[in-house]
């Protein structure tokens, strides 16, 4: 059984969240802002984290930020606002995926599923190179052990950043646009999502490159996709 943690300060949409989580099997914790989720998250196993924004005491974005300086759980936010801004701001803050309200709470099952798969596999996403290190100048991954290291040094990545690295690290110089990256590594349909995509490559930027304006590794392809150079 994986456990979720539901924090919003709407009880309401807690509760709701809470029933269809258990209908697929998932054990529900629960909060009302983001100082409750923090606690849990500290004593208990969490495998995905369903966090809001606006919550009192402590929000979700700065929730989130804390989140990440010990953890790399999944975290889908939710908001009300709807705005491209809004979700660029909480993907950037280290959030994995982000639903506007009012939502359907199947699609949001749907989304928790797909971000505890891939966190319980470290974004396994080609499981028959699974047992190889692919090397590229001083990055490394070992898609046995889901490690990305830099220089031999390891990289801390989530989940969802080791699934983009590892996507284009098994597709070695090959370019690859934002629809291919996102339907390998979220494993649904892509509409819309290129700034999602877009953000994670800043994401990871900042771990693998000297320099994240003038990359080494992680080059873009303007008006085609991205790609990791061979070198």
């Amino acid at each position: 059984m994986y456990n979720v943690l539901v924090c919003d300060d709407d009880a309401a949409i807690v509760n709701s969240i809470e029933i269809y989580l258990n209908l697929e099997g998932y054990k529900v914790f629960k909060a009302g802002n983001g100082k409750e989720a923090l606690a849990i998250a500290q004593q208990e196993e969490i495998h995905c984290i369903v966090l809001d924004i606006m919550m009192p005491e402590l929000d979700g974005l700065r929730t989130t930020l804390q989140l990440r300086e010990k953890s790399n759980v999944p975290i889908i936010l939710l908001s009300a606002k709807s705005e491209d801004t809004d979700k660029i701001t909480g993907l950037g803050f280290g959030a994995d995926d982000y639903m506007t309200k009012p939502f359907n709470p199947l699609e949001l099952v749907a989304r928790v599923k797909s971000q505890i798969r891939r966190y319980v596999n470290l974004g396994g996403t080609n499981e028959a190179d699974s047992s190889h290190v692919i090397v590229t100048g001083g990055l490394a991954i070992d898609t046995d052990a889901h490690v990305v290291t830099l220089d031999g040094e390891p990289v801390k990545l989530t989940a969802t950043e080791y699934g983009i690295i590892e996507y284009l690290m098994t597709n070695l110089g090959r370019v690859l646009s934002t629809t291919q990256i996102y339907e390998a590594v979220w494993n649904e349909p892509s509409y819309s999502t290129e700034k999602t995509v877009t953000v994670h490559i800043r994401r990871i930027r900042e771990k693998i490159e000297i320099n994240p304006k003038e990359p080494k590794y992680l080059k873009v392809v303007w008006g085609i996709g991205y790609k990791i150079e061979k070198i």
